[in-house]
């Protein structure tokens, strides 16, 4: 069994940077590509970024690109999500996921077995 748990979440102003972070215990050795998704109030889950087995690939979603930064360390079994520039749009719960079997991952939540409970980030003035 694989558990993941978020922190790093909270109020931040527009333009202002946060950094969150997974934090992963259990069968680790089994672990594959880990994302990171986010759900909005009154939205559906979507995909924000995912990162390979060995942190060589990484892959955004158009809203994000440019200002947030997907990074592992495999050694901590973590996974990071640094975001600069935030907008009030980037409101929402974020989770991160990991897989067991795609070493690359993808943006469907499909791929991914096991979900962390979620941390929110709120971007107000």
């Amino acid at each position: 069994q694989v558990q993941l748990v978020e922190s790093g979440g909270g109020w931040v102003q527009p333009g202002d940077s946060l950094t969150l972070s997974c934090g992963v215990t259990g069968h680790t050795f089994s672990l594959g590509a880990m994302g990171w998704f986010r759900q909005a109030p009154g939205k559906e889950r979507e995909f924000v970024a995912r990162i390979s087995r060995n942190g060589g690939s990484t892959y955004y979603a158009d809203s994000v690109k440019g200002r947030f930064t997907i990074s592992r360390d495999n050694a901590k079994n973590t996974v990071s999500l640094q975001m600069n520039s935030l907008k009030p749009e980037d409101t929402a719960v974020y989770y991160c996921a990991s897989s067991t079997s795609s070493w690359f991952g993808s943006g469907y939540e499909s791929s991914y077995d096991y979900w962390g409970q979620g941390t929110k980030v709120t971007v107000s003035s």
